[in-house]
């Protein structure tokens, strides 16, 4: 029998054990209550905790099956781990049964149960993050073995050359003239970022300011929504705007002023980048602003202050902490785009302070190191590893700057408003 006829078996049968363990344990917390026994909870309460105690340690078993044997590489046979399983369930289901009675605070317990589910799930996305991290660093040091380090981060020509030599046997990593200078890259990244960023943040905000504080109810109703579509595009239909349509402009624009561009250029890209992102700035600064107390507006304008007034000078600063973090949302999803950058700006590294020239980014080049016929082994494959490596340092760097900002943003308004 295969694994997946297996597999929807064992959700079968567990599905009718918790099923059981549900009707059965309340129609037995109801017969006791029936009985003019005072309980500590409601029978539907036991009912789920029956329920809890059936399935639970099941899946608890079969997930630390599927753990072991992707952590060790042992094989452990899917009919026996689903098999013990049934067998902990149906354990499980008796010991519910024997815990409905008067005396058991059944509440208490499924709160409890609830309490390390989600503490289980917060550790779950940690350990997923140590796990990517783990992974990258160990192909990045890989990598660093072929090549300087310090070389990696202040180069500035990325040229891998002929590092394919080595997938073929005929050179190492280092030979083949191949070099691995990264800031061309990291500057196209900032480069076109920062060029989102001015394009979507004073757009954003100054769209949320004004639905959350001018715009009546029905234009509200009507303009969120169609802002918002703009999240459910596609990238690649943002990349063919970029490519064929703002990328064209743009350089019938600088041909009317006398400067040269390229039609695939960093600023096309950056602009579409911001349009992009316009909508997750915009949506949570409203929400944040929305959620100052009206209490803080309306004493700012009794004292005489006006509206524009009151909104630059407690409004704004009020949620000035959630505004930045929509910002630094933002700014991440610009960091990770590649198809905008690979349809608008070109593939070619290029350092460069001109916007209207060719660049890339980061990602393009991991994309293209991922998938490409070289061997994963070679020297160009791996510095795929490297990249990601910087560049989740860089955006963990900006993550702690934020969260210090807001911190002392913080403790400087509450100061202010003692």
């Amino acid at each position: 029998m295969q694994t997946n006829q297996l597999f929807l078996i064992f959700c079968s049968v567990l599905l009718l054990l918790g099923l059981a363990a549900f009707f059965v344990g309340r129609s037995k917390a109801t017969r006791v209550r029936a009985a003019g026994t005072a309980m500590y909870a409601q029978p539907d309460q036991y009912a789920w905790f029956a329920v809890v105690a059936t399935a639970g340690p099941a899946i608890l078993v079969s997930a630390l099956g599927a753990f072991v044997m992707l952590l060790l590489g042992t094989e452990i046979p899917t009919f026996s781990l689903l098999l013990v399983s049934l067998v902990v369930a149906v354990v499980g289901f008796a010991l519910g049964m024997t815990m409905i009675r008067s005396n058991f605070h059944a509440r208490r317990a499924i709160e409890r149960v609830i309490r390390w589910v989600l503490a289980g799930a917060a550790t779950i996305s940690i350990l997923t993050t140590l796990g990517i991290l783990i992974s990258i660093v160990g192909e990045a040091l890989n990598f660093f073995q072929m090549h300087s380090f310090w070389d990696f981060i202040t180069g500035t020509t990325w040229a891998p050359g002929n590092s394919f030599l080595m997938a073929a046997g005929r050179g190492d990593g280092a030979s083949g003239g191949a070099e691995f200078g990264s800031i061309p890259l990291f500057a196209g990244t900032f480069m076109i970022t920062a060029i989102a960023m001015a394009v979507a943040v004073p757009v954003g905000l100054l769209s949320a300011i004004y639905m959350g504080e001018y715009a009546p109810d029905r234009i509200r109703s009507i303009a969120k929504p169609m802002l918002e579509v703009l999240a459910g595009i596609p990238t690649v239909v943002y990349g063919f705007f970029a490519a064929i349509t703002v990328a064209p402009f743009i350089v019938q624009v600088t041909d009317a002023i006398g400067l040269d561009a390229s039609f695939n250029n960093a600023l096309a890209p950056g602009i579409v980048m911001g349009i992009m992102i316009i909508p997750f700035i915009s949506s949570l600064s409203d929400d944040v602003i929305n959620a100052v107390p009206d209490s803080m507006r309306q004493g700012s304008l009794a004292l005489g202050m006006t509206k524009g007034e009151t909104i630059r000078d407690v409004v704004v600063p009020a949620a000035l902490p959630g505004i930045i973090s929509a910002s630094l949302l933002g700014m991440s999803r610009a960091l990770g785009e590649t198809m905008i950058v690979v349809m608008a700006a070109g593939m070619r590294p290029n350092l460069t302070v001109n916007p209207l020239e060719e660049m890339t980014t980061v990602t393009v080049r991991i994309v293209a190191a991922m998938t490409g016929d070289l061997e994963f082994e070679s020297a160009e494959t791996l510095s795929a590893f490297a990249l990601g490596l910087v560049l989740f340092v860089v955006t963990l760097s900006l993550n702690l700057v934020s969260v210090i900002m807001i911190r002392r943003f913080r403790e400087k308004y509450r100061v202010n408003n003692l």
